[in-house]
């Protein structure tokens, strides 16, 4: 059985994934600190940890782990502004750390949920991912500097990343605050 790590699997997108892969029959333990994630998010059949990216030591969650799905973050540009340390804790400082350990473990991929804010204001819609990044806030910058981490882990420790910019995601279980939200 394919063993796979959701962090930020008691958030929006990673709850979902969560669900998704244990109806593939994964093994799923869901790393997250719970600032922002919900536990009635977490599939019962998960195995949950409470775990802070930027200060636990990670390696003990990923042994034998195959995947790891990266959605951890503190999210939202305003907030980001106004607190870019604390963002940058979370979102920079805790993707380094969580990609240096899954080196280290021997995780064979690791899928990082990056953001469209990486591209900033553009007048090209649809946005091809050849558009150049022009980020806008700490946010966007911290997301990009994540994929860059990625692209850098790739060619020089032999991990397998993949970064997905995702625009305006709804659905199930979202949050109903913020700027997308009346």
């Amino acid at each position: 059985m394919q063993k796979v790590v959701v962090t930020g699997g008691a958030g929006f997108i990673g709850s979902n994934m969560v669900d998704r892969l244990i109806a593939e029959g994964k093994e799923v333990t869901i790393l997250d600190n719970f600032s922002t994630g919900k536990r009635e998010n977490c599939n019962p059949k998960a195995n949950v940890r409470v775990v802070d990216l930027s200060t636990d030591n990670l390696e003990p969650y990923l042994d034998g782990v195959d995947v790891v799905f990266h959605f951890a973050a503190l999210a939202r540009v305003q907030p980001s502004i106004e607190d870019p340390m604390t963002f940058n804790k979370h979102n920079v400082d805790s993707t380094l750390r969580l990609l240096m350990a899954c080196h280290k473990k021997g995780v064979k991929r690791v899928v990082y949920s990056a953001s469209s804010s990486a591209y900033g204001n553009t007048d090209v819609l649809p946005t091809p991912e050849t558009t150049a990044t022009n980020p806008l806030s700490p946010y966007g910058l911290q997301k990009l500097v994540g994929e860059q981490y990625c692209k850098m882990f790739s060619e020089v420790y032999g991990l397998d990343t993949v970064s997905l910019r995702y625009f305006n995601v709804y659905g199930e279980r979202m949050l109903l605050e913020g700027a997308y939200c009346l």
